[in-house]
Parts: structure tokens; C-alpha cells; sequence
């Protein structure tokens, strides 16, 4: 995943003047200091009552209807790094997006608006980092391939994923979560996602499910030939036949979808491997 520089609500900026070595150990302090300033500012779960039992499985608050909730039991991380906890479908997560021409898009955009491009044979695909910051996962199809186009606003990360396991596929939405460690780029905040078809959690910033049936297996991430951070400049001198994803979508939240009982292949064939 790739940094991208992006200014949200929840403002991470902090201070670093270069002179002279003391001046420059003062500034790290001060760094630190702010960094764990703004995480404590930020809803910590764990205090929030968002971790409960339920006929003694562990579960983590998914919304107001029970059925949401997430059943985390034996799962990698910790309880009191995560952040937020708002519902799982509070954040419109695509499902099938819509998508315009770059002469219609044109109107919309400035030049130097940011860009995640993906694309594979003659098919290509445009999502603004504006666009991204308001739904956060894109599920969508790439030349017949199930992908999905991500963006953590706090991490400032995106990229291009597969949604192709085998012969399954997977849609992906936000938890309402995020987490940081101290040990995983240098203790960003990133949002934490889950699939619909088991009810996994996924955290990119380590590229793997950490809960449920799929805990463990890794995040496929697009191979860089077949996506890139641009302009929309660059999408109108080079790819003007792209499709850009329309803005302002939103749809009816699912209140089901069909569960996924089998998922042996996909442990077995996607599993990351421990050094």
C-alpha cells in the first residue's frame, strides 16, 4: 500500500524543524508526546464498551442489531488498540459502483485531484481519493476479476486489491474499527475491514485476516502493473476511454448475504506463512 497525503476530521499533523541534533531529539519528543495525544483523543474501544461475551465467545460490536456483532474468539490483536467501534455498515462500502466518462468527469475535477488507477487488458478504472475517503472500499470488477479499490484515511494508504480466492470470491466493507500498533508503521492508525462471506477481520497495514474462519490468510494486493497513484491530469492525456467512479453514490445496506461454510481451500492455498 502506498502513502498518500490527505488532510481528514481528525487532523495528523505534527511539527519537525531540522536544526541541529538536540533541536532535532527535542522534535521526536514532541512527536511522540503529540502522536500519543491524538490516539488518546481518539474513542478507545475497550473503554467504550465495544468487547463483550456472548455463551462464551468473545464478540466485538458490529451495530445495533445483534446479528452485527463479531464473533472475534481466539483472535491475533488487542483489545486496547482499537479505536473507534461506530458499526459495520455505518461507512457505504460499494457494492456496485457506477461509474462516468472522463468528459463527463472533467467538470468535476481538478487537475491535480488524486487518483487511484487500476487497470488490466483495455479495461481501466478511476477512483478519486476524494471518493475513497467517503466510502473507503470500492468491491468492483476489473476485466471480468473481482477486485476492490481501498483508502484508510488515517493511515493516508490505498491501493488495489483481488477479491479472488480460488474459486470464491469475497466483498469487503469497514468494521468501524481501527488499530494501531507501535511495531507496524511506526503506530499509524488503519482502519480494520471485514468480509461479508465469513465475517473475518482484515487489517491491511499487516495484510491478513486476523479473526473468524479466514484468520490468517493474506490480503491479495494487485500487482503494481496493474494499478497506480496519478492526477487527473494524467487520466486525461493518457487513459481517456477510463471509466471514473461516479461521485455521491449510495445504496441499501444488505441484510443478508450468502455465508461462505466451506473456506478449506482458501486457508490452505492463501494462508501467510510464519517466518
Amino acid at each position: 500500500m502506498k502513502p498518500f497525503v490527505l488532510i481528514f476530521a481528525f487532523t495528523l499533523l505534527i511539527g519537525c524543524n531540522n536544526v541541529g541534533q538536540k533541536k532535532v531529539e527535542d522534535t521526536k519528543k514532541e512527536d511522540t508526546k503529540a502522536t500519543v495525544t491524538q490516539k488518546t483523543q481518539r474513542p478507545i474501544a475497550f473503554e467504550n464498551g465495544k468487547f463483550f461475551e456472548v455463551d462464551g465467545k468473545k464478540m466485538l460490536y458490529g451495530g445495533k442489531d445483534s446479528l452485527q456483532h463479531f464473533n472475534i474468539t481466539d483472535y491475533d490483536l488487542k483489545d486496547e488498540q482499537f479505536h473507534y467501534g461506530i458499526g459495520r455498515e455505518r461507512f457505504p462500502a460499494l457494492l456496485e459502483p457506477e461509474f462516468i466518462t472522463v468528459k463527463e468527469a472533467d467538470s468535476i475535477w481538478a487537475d491535480s485531484t488524486r487518483f487511484i488507477l487500476a487497470y488490466s487488458g483495455n479495461d481501466v478504472k478511476a477512483y478519486s481519493v476524494k471518493d475513497l475517503t467517503r466510502h473507503e472500499v470500492v468491491n468492483d470488477v476489473l476485466n471480468g476479476e473481482p477486485i476492490m479499490a481501498v483508502y484508510c484515511i488515517l493511515a493516508d494508504l490505498g491501493a488495489i486489491y483481488d477479491r479472488q480466492y480460488g474459486d470464491k470470491e469475497l466483498t469487503f466493507a469497514l468494521s468501524g474499527y481501527t488499530y494501531y500498533d507501535e511495531e507496524v508503521w511506526e503506530g499509524i492508525d488503519g482502519f480494520v475491514l471485514w468480509d461479508r462471506e465469513t465475517e473475518s477481520l482484515w487489517w491491511p497495514l499487516i495484510g491478513k485476516a486476523v479473526s473468524g474462519s479466514l484468520k490468517g490468510v493474506k490480503l491479495l494486493e494487485k500487482d503494481k502493473a496493474n494499478w497506480e497513484e496519478t492526477t487527473w491530469k494524467a487520466i486525461k492525456e493518457n487513459y481517456p476511454n477510463a471509466q471514473v467512479l461516479q461521485s455521491g453514490q449510495d445504496y441499501e445496506r444488505p441484510k443478508t448475504w450468502k455465508a461462505l461454510d466451506d473456506v478449506s481451500s482458501i486457508v490452505e492455498d492463501y494462508t501467510l506463512k510464519e517466518d
